[in-house]
């Protein structure tokens, strides 16, 4: 089984990833830890390069890898989604989810990890909602193109829902 997370930075895909392949017996991938291994770079170091499009080149390339493999639960950056065929490619390699939360939750969780995602290290604590909600609106159809969506709540009930949704 190939199961795919979607969402926005903060929406807990790599937390719930975790637990899930846990639950099911399956290998958990985070893409951002797997481009970091590979790069030998931390994600920070790699955006900057080339305005970004290097990184996303080195993305899709590891997303594919990842795609092309046996039965794990996967844990995309929160702008994987948007780039390339990113969301057509996990969606016909995977069933894909898109935890989904307001913007208000987001930035809600993001607030005390900014120094940790370069997207929004320089955006002003009274900024930040504004920015999550912009950026958010650009990016949901990209995430609403997931097979299933699921609200981002409490692990132990999003879980089961998931699973459940499997199950259909």
């Amino acid at each position: 089984m190939k199961i795919s997370l979607v969402g926005y930075m903060g929406s807990g895909k790599s937390r719930i990833g975790k637990a899930l392949a846990d639950r099911l017996g399956l290998r958990f991938v985070d893409l951002d830890a797997e481009i970091e291994r590979d790069e030998q770079k931390p994600i920070s170091e790699l955006m900057p390069i080339k305005n970004g499009l290097y990184f996303r080149k080195v993305e899709r390339e590891t997303l594919l890898k990842v795609l092309d493999g046996d039965n794990f639960v996967l844990s995309c950056g929160g702008g994987t989604p948007c780039y390339y065929s990113n969301m057509q490619d996990i969606n016909a390699s995977s069933n894909s989810f898109y935890l989904q939360l307001s913007p208000k939750e987001l930035a809600s969780r993001l607030m005390n990890e900014k120094e940790k995602r370069p997207l929004i290290t320089n955006v002003a604590d009274e900024d930040l909602l504004e920015f999550v909600a912009k950026h958010l609106f650009e990016r949901k159809h990209f995430y609403e193109a997931a097979t299933f969506t699921v609200r981002a709540k409490e692990e132990e009930s999003l879980l089961e829902e998931i699973i459940k949704q499997l199950g259909k």
